[in-house]
């Protein structure tokens, strides 16, 4: 489980190290098989050779005796002018000859070949020798860690009639073989650590040459967004498969643009039609009493009435009122969708947030900063919105509050600065806190929800974010982060 956790650049590095290393130990192993196989072979051909060149000479013998040729003359004729010894010595070979029951007849003088001086061949290997297609039968037997090839075989007239049984014990010496193999080993293992270094320097770039790509595509897909401008990827001397892998990733790019515009154009339409309703619900909330005040002026209206001018001034200031709310409702909603300017100005936000505070007249209302200079780049009538609307909002929040208390806190950390407004309010229930920072949306009476959407649209014009947590009849906490060196 932990290989399949490692990264591709580790696995294919790891993956060829193992490939030369396995190749190297089944190389070993193939060539040590195959050596004592040749080994084998060698051997036992050796053995049939001069098995044969010694018949030959012992038939030899036999054509050329004056003695009769049968088992019980055996002895004599191969002793005689020492043949037998003659024979040992040409082919540096011990020689037993037994009869066709097993019992020995003679052997030749070598001595140092433990296993030969029994004196009767077993019945088994009697009848395995007549049992064999070819008159031969090959024991192979193991004596002080040193390896024989016995070979017991017919010793025959001209009428191919078996006279005896001629023992061959041959000895394995594989002091030379096993010399040529540990040579070869040695020198097969010196070309595969040279191998092996070399695979290592070659699986390293070649690992990294592999995943270069696909790092670069990796990248790319993680800075896939939509609300970003995405970057097609541009690479040279590829591999085929990554060049389909980034056609691929192209491709999707096209379509996420595509989509990206067409989900914008929806939302920026929806978004005007909402606004459109909010419009012409917010205006058609004041012009109800304005038709109103104006029909019953027209019905009641007398000129010789002797209050006719206070009447008059009554209805004056009625549509005034109205009038005075329409315009009030055309400002929020244009001060809503108007972008802010993103000015270049270098401010102290301690500064402007206490400078925005001092409007309020409540005294419940608590200023600090963590420092008396926090600069940053904000336009200073949007911060001065931002302050104002939160503020505001909680002391909304508290007109029915015993001992209301507002904390306005200022801080800063690396890069961005962090403005808190808390309060000890009603709060914000749980079905409506997805709904805070929707336009249009409150919980007023009075008032047309545009406060926190406004503040919203300029903190994230600043590359910045407003969160806030609540808690149901305990108080709200609204924080404000933006960098102090807005892009």
């Amino acid at each position: 489980m932990k290989l399949l956790k490692l990264s591709l650049r580790n696995r294919i590095f790891i993956s060829m190290m193992l490939l030369v290393l396995g190749a190297s130990i089944l190389i070993a192993g193939v060539t040590v098989f195959q050596y004592k196989q040749e080994s084998e072979a060698y051997h036992r051909e050796r053995l049939e050779r001069k098995e044969q060149a010694i018949r030959e000479n012992i038939k030899f013998v036999l054509e050329g005796t004056t003695h009769l040729v049968n088992t019980e003359n055996m002895p004599v004729i191969l002793q005689q002018n020492n043949k037998i010894y003659e024979i040992s010595q040409v082919h540096d070979m011990q020689l037993n000859v037994y009869d066709l029951n097993g019992k020995l007849l003679i052997k030749s003088n070598e001595s140092f070949f433990r296993d030969t001086t029994n004196v009767q061949i077993s019945k088994h290997i009697i009848k395995e020798l007549e049992n064999s297609q070819n008159k031969r039968y090959l024991n192979r037997s193991q004596v002080n860690e040193q390896k024989f090839q016995s070979s017991y075989t017919y010793i025959t007239d001209n009428k191919f009639k078996p006279l005896a049984i001629l023992f061959l014990p041959y000895l394995q010496d594989d002091d030379l073989l096993q010399k040529d193999l540990n040579d070869f080993l040695m020198k097969l293992g010196e070309v595969y650590l040279f191998m092996f270094l070399i695979a290592i320097l070659m699986s390293y770039f070649l690992s990294k040459y592999i995943t270069k790509s696909l790092k670069i595509v990796s990248q790319k897909i993680i800075e896939t967004r939509l609300d970003k401008r995405l970057q097609k990827i541009q690479i040279e001397n590829a591999s085929e498969e990554i060049y389909a892998l980034v056609s691929a990733y192209n491709s999707m790019i096209d379509e996420l643009e595509e989509s990206a515009v067409k989900l914008a154009t929806g939302e920026r339409e929806q978004a005007w039609r909402e606004m459109a309703k909010q419009v012409a619900h917010e205006i058609k909330n004041p012009l109800t009493p304005m038709r109103l005040t104006v029909q019953s002026f027209q019905r009641k209206f007398d000129p010789e009435d002797p209050n006719v001018h206070q009447k008059v001034d009554e209805y004056t200031n009625t549509l005034i009122h109205q009038i005075d709310t329409m315009s009030a409702i055309a400002s929020a909603f244009s001060n809503f969708a108007k972008m802010p300017a993103q000015q270049n100005e270098i401010l102290n936000v301690s500064k402007i947030v206490k400078l925005a505070l001092d409007i309020f007249n409540e005294n419940y209302i608590v200023f600090h900063s963590e420092k008396e200079e926090i600069l940053a780049k904000f336009d200073r009538t949007q911060l001065i919105r931002v302050v104002t609307n939160l503020v505001k909002n909680a002391t909304q929040a508290l007109q029915e509050v015993e001992n209301p208390k507002i904390l306005v806190e200022v801080s800063e950390d690396d890069t961005m600065v962090i403005i808190q407004v808390s309060d000890n309010g009603i709060g914000v229930s749980k079905e409506d806190k997805e709904k805070v920072f929707e336009p249009k949306f409150t919980t007023k009476s009075s008032g047309m929800g545009l406060g926190l959407a406004m503040v919203k649209n300029i903190v994230e014009t600043y590359q910045g974010e407003i969160t806030f947590i609540s808690e149901k009849d305990k108080g709200t906490i609204f924080t404000v982060k933006f960098p102090k060196q807005a892009s």
